[in-house]
């Protein structure tokens, strides 16, 4: 079966760097959407990215934009999100998500159009 496995979170200060990964296994990532969420402690669960299946487009969350980047390597069967200039709004659990699909609309930012998702990495941002 597909299973999502997201690393890299951690403890940051405000103002440090963080670069979460996502490697599935059970199918190839290539020719798939995929997204990142987060949900913080009391809050439903928020988009942040998406990267097309072509990887030369990407979309974000207007809280996020300018600081973080989701990227792919389809060799490796990863995508990626770099946190930089973290704040500590930016605390919550932070999955991974891939649709059913291959090549669906563009983008995709809703969680109800993805269908496989990571057990989440915990990014902390300390003030």
């Amino acid at each position: 079966q597909v299973q999502l496995v997201e690393s890299g979170g951690g403890l940051v200060q405000a103002g440090g760097s963080l670069r979460l990964s996502c490697t599935t296994s059970g199918r190839t990532i290539s020719g798939y959407t995929m997204g990142w969420f987060r949900q913080a402690p009391g809050k439903e669960r928020e988009f942040v990215a998406a990267i097309h299946w072509s990887g030369t487009s990407t979309y974000y969350a207007d809280s996020i934009k300018g600081r973080f980047t989701i990227s792919r390597d389809n060799a490796k069967n990863t995508v990626f999100l770099q946190m930089n200039s973290l704040k500590p709004e930016d605390t919550a659990v932070y999955h991974c998500a891939a649709p059913e699909t291959r090549r669906q609309s563009w983008p995709l930012r809703g969680s109800y159009e993805y269908n496989y998702w990571g057990q989440g990495t915990q990014v902390t941002v300390s003030s």
